[in-house]
């Protein structure tokens, strides 16, 4: 039974999830103090097992980041990525005010691009910097 639960996952299934699908590891302490600071959070639920998430951090009027989109590499390419998206987009159509920026990082981009997100390139370029 599948079940999608509005809500941000919880720390073990983000870390595991981030784990199996080759996302940049993050440890479960990191994890229990930042999810409850999200803005939004979604996953999907199959056989009691939480199998995709994603969510969205900022600060909740002009700036979005959709992060930590997430599908279980076993379910990935039978629709999950979009489901979970299309709820993050229904998100952010209530929540963010005109001329919002709402940004992310594609690993997978032909699943954002569906969406309407464009590469910023050439007007400007994403950068990120991982603390050692």
């Amino acid at each position: 039974m599948q079940q999608i639960i509005e809500r941000v996952t919880p720390a073990e299934d983000f870390v595991r999830l981030r784990k199996v699908t080759g996302l940049t590891p993050r440890s479960l302490l990191a994890a229990q103090k930042a999810l409850p600071n999200s803005l939004y959070g979604v996953h999907i639920i199959l056989n009691n097992e939480v199998i995709g998430m994603a969510r969205v951090v900022g600060d909740g009027a002009l700036n979005f980041d959709i992060v930590d989109v997430a599908v279980d590499p076993t379910y990935q390419g039978l629709g999950y990525g979009a489901m979970l998206m299309e709820y993050v987009m229904k998100y952010l159509d209530k929540t963010a005010m005109p001329t919002a920026y709402i940004t992310l990082m594609a690993d997978v981009p032909e699943l954002y691009l569906k969406f309407g997100f464009k590469y910023s390139r050439p007007e400007s370029e994403g950068m990120y910097m991982v603390k050692p």
